[in-house]
């Protein structure tokens, strides 16, 4: 039997301006900062641990990939959210002027996997996705 218990990811990304993403992940998403330095800097993202790195000359546009219509960021991290924790952000979202790559959308209505999603950028232009499912039974649905 494998051990379904959830544990922390942690995931290393570059930006080009530190302050930007303190502002943008403290201050738009309500991250808690950890640990930093003058080239990095740790925030708590639900529980999980990102780690903002200053490397600007990795920074920049991103491939996309065609799904449900849409061009999809290939490179992207997120989340996956309850539902409630979904509506409220995406309104959070919106209300801070944030300007989606794909605006918060149901995708897959009424087929296996059937989710709330949403696609926006940090000041580096690093893409996130956040999603919900309508049955978190379905995550890895055909």
């Amino acid at each position: 039997m494998t051990d379904r218990t959830i544990r922390p990811f942690h995931l290393a990304f570059p930006v080009d301006d530190l302050e930007a993403a303190r502002g943008f992940y403290k201050g738009v998403l309500g991250c808690g900062e950890g640990r930093s330095s003058p080239d990095w800097v740790d925030f708590d993202f639900h529980g999980h641990q990102i780690v903002a790195h200053l490397a600007p000359q990795e920074c920049g546009g991103a491939a996309t990939s065609a799904v449900d219509g849409h061009g999809v960021p290939v490179r992207h991290f997120g989340l996956v959210m309850a539902m409630d924790d979904w509506q409220g952000t995406a309104d959070r979202l919106t209300e801070a002027g944030i300007k989606f790559v794909i605006e918060p959308y149901v995708r897959f209505k009424d087929q296996p996997g059937e989710q709330a999603t949403m696609f926006f950028t940090d000041p580096a232009g690093n893409a996130i996705e956040l999603k919900s499912f309508r049955d978190m039974n379905q995550l890895f649905a055909k």
